[in-house]
Formats: C-alpha cells, structure tokens, sequence
C-alpha cells in the first residue's frame, strides 16, 4: 500500500507567524491521514494473514529543519516517526513499512504553492542537487517506491529513502 497523502500551505508559516488554523488543517491530512491510510492497510493485511509493504510518503525536510512551512517540516517528521513505529509493530506479521522522501518535484501542488509553472519550478530547485544538469522528476520518486514496494527490497523496513540529488547529504 502506497500512502501519498500530504498538502502544503501557500503561506510561510514561520514560527513566530504559525497561523493555527493552516496548522491544524495540515496535521489533520498530512499525519491523521497518514496515520489513517497505515493502519486500515496493516488491519486488512494483518487479517488476511498478507506479507507485504507500506510505503509512506514523507519529505526532505522530514529530515531536517526547515527556514519556513514549520507546519509541513514537523508534519513530514510525523509521517518518518509513524513509519519507524509501524515498522517494529508490524514486522511480526510480515509488514515491512518504509518511507519515501523526495526533494521538491515540479507536481501541480508544488507548482501552485510557488506559482510558477513545472519548468520554473524544475529551474529553480535544480542547482541545489549534486547531480548536475539533472532535476527530481515524478518518475524518480514513482520508481523509488516501487523498489520500496518490490520483492529486491524484501530485507527492508523501518528505512527512509530519500531521494533528493544529494540535497541533505
């Protein structure tokens, strides 16, 4: 099961501004959902005696801090915590659950938060990579998750892929 759900706010949402409100809203999509998604997959898992995986989208700035969208940094470092929890709960039964945390990909979300359009968007973050003259696409992450969901990584659980260039190296 793939858990893709997240949101971000168009605000800045530093912390001596944190509008609430915003924060609430993404607490309730980007972990409550999350959080959701994760336990009704390893319920119906658990119950149809399935092995399988969990993969759950979290971020880059799970990983760190970040210098803005406080909201969204503490909510990705949710999502890396619930991975790691559901990981030692649900290994007993063949559930390996991991996560994905891609650097900024140029998707309709990201692109309207920034109000640019998919090659600004692509432009802008590229030289923050170490790998030259090349930028995160959807397919980078979409094939990560497929590793993650695969049989090659059947060893695996409790890791965080992050995909990112280099970024957070």
């Amino acid at each position: 099961m793939f858990s893709n759900a997240g949101i971000l706010t168009k605000s800045d949402q530093i912390v001596l501004d944190l509008n609430l409100d915003e924060f609430d809203r993404m607490f309730a999509v980007n972990v409550r959902g999350m959080a959701a998604c994760v336990k009704h997959a390893a319920l119906a898992m658990v119950q149809a005696q399935v092995k399988g995986s969990i993969i759950c989208t979290s971020s880059v700035l799970g990983q760190m801090g970040g210098t803005q969208q406080t909201d969204y940094c503490m909510s990705k470092h949710a999502v890396v915590g619930l991975m790691k929890s559901a990981s030692k709960q649900l290994g007993e039964h063949g559930i390996r659950v991991n996560c994905v945390s891609p650097f900024a990909v140029a998707t309709p979300m990201n692109c309207n938060r920034l109000e640019m359009d998919e090659k600004e968007v692509e432009k802008r973050y590229q030289p923050m990579s170490v790998l030259k003259d090349m930028v995160l696409k959807s397919e980078d992450v979409a094939k990560a998750v497929l590793f993650l969901a695969s049989g090659e990584s059947g060893f695996i659980t409790g890791h965080d892929l992050v995909v990112d260039g280099g970024f957070t190296s």
